[in-house]
């Protein structure tokens, strides 16, 4: 992949938690921040990994994120809280509000947080797996930026509102975490660095008619300016367009509604970044025998990996296996990060006053130029 470089993880672990930690943010704070990012680089997930960094090195310096943000319980009860993040760093906040939840869950069956005025949390599936990782059922959404043209329409109203869940098996977890829109805004961009035409089915000009054009997506989506992606399901109905859009809006309801936070066709507005999130731990132990429930689950889901293969298929992967796979290679393979990724880190890199040559080299005036550098 000539447009790629690998890194070892232990490099952009320090390069990242330096880089943060230099902005403000505690070591410990830092920590938390790069193993949410990182991990969803193992899973395989660029558009949510070192990519990202870029949007929170923007939104520290326009002061959408507040670093010495002090995010505070506003209502509680034994099994529920909703937490004001007073625009704190998404990763922090949602790592502290899931955290609640799995303590509840572990007291009395159940925690439900949901969680106004944040940021950016990084991928869903980290939250869910912080509560399977003890032995519990784990669920996390998110609201964010308006990217989701709803059905019939013509301007984004809705994020791309993942629904994310984790249950403890054998040989591995469960994990489930997939965006509401037919892709995430994070993959457009992805795209659009790579100035590669968007396959047909993923998005809607302005007008609301499909378009393939990246950039100019993404300029509307930023604009307001109507368009955007698509949900699960496409464009209408015959497809299950209208299901995407359901899905999307049962994401709301645990991470704006709830909370009695801004929805998403209000996030990014005024200065602010506005964004909502909805966690939920369920324990096992109050329906029965955990390990008696993991073990019937396990079954079911060896079942449906030793199910009949489709003409030409040789597998069957249930939702977690893959992420497992995935971080084994990369761990040995090294992290791929886009050139152009590698220029945002190198920006920020002397944003923050670290020296750029430990973690990236010597960068040739003509392949700077060309950002084809490594």
């Amino acid at each position: 992949m000539a447009d790629y470089k690998y890194f070892q993880y232990d490099v952009l672990k320090e390069f990242c938690t330096k880089a943060f930690n230099k902005v403000g943010f505690t070591k410990k704070e830092s920590g938390i921040i790069v193993d949410v990012l990182l991990q969803s680089d193992l899973f395989g997930i660029e558009s949510h990994g070192v990519q990202r960094l870029v949007r929170y090195h923007k939104g520290i310096e326009k002061g959408l994120i507040k670093i010495d943000a002090k995010p505070e319980i506003v209502f509680q009860t034994p099994i529920s809280a909703v937490i004001e993040a007073h625009d704190a760093m998404g990763q922090l906040v949602s790592h502290q509000a899931m955290t609640l939840a799995i303590k509840k869950a572990k007291k009395s069956g159940v925690g439900i947080v949901s969680v106004r005025n944040s940021n950016h949390f990084g991928i869903a599936g980290y939250y869910a797996k912080m509560a399977s990782d003890q032995g519990l059922i784990g669920w996390a959404t998110t609201n964010s930026e308006a990217i989701m043209v709803p059905t019939n329409g013509r301007m984004a109203m809705i994020g791309s509102n993942p629904i994310a869940m984790a249950m403890p098996a054998d040989p591995y977890d469960f994990l489930f975490d997939a965006s509401t829109t037919v892709v995430t805004r994070g993959k457009l961009e992805m795209y659009n660095k790579a100035e590669k035409t968007l396959p047909d089915g993923w998005a809607l000009d302005k007008d609301g008619k499909p378009s393939t054009d990246a950039a100019d997506v993404l300029k509307n989506i930023i604009a307001k300016n109507g368009g955007g992606i698509m949900p699960l399901g496409g464009v209408d109905e015959v497809l299950g367009s209208h299901k995407g859009y359901g899905y999307g809006m049962v994401c709301e309801i645990f991470s704006s509604i709830l909370s009695q936070g801004p929805t998403s066709n209000y996030s990014m507005t005024g200065g602010r970044g506005n964004i909502c999130h909805g966690f939920m731990a369920i324990n096992p132990a109050f329906f029965g025998n955990p390990e008696d429930i993991k073990k019937h689950f396990s079954k079911f889901l060896k079942e449906l990996r030793d199910a009949p293969k489709a003409e030409g298929q040789t597998r069957i992967y249930t939702h977690g296996e893959k992420e497992v796979e995935a971080t084994k290679k990369i761990l040995e393979e090294g992290i791929p990060v886009n050139v152009n990724t590698v220029h945002e880190m190198i920006d920020m890199a002397k944003f923050v006053g670290l020296s750029y040559t430990k973690y990236f080299g010597k960068i040739k005036a003509e392949d700077k130029a060309k950002k084809n550098f490594y």
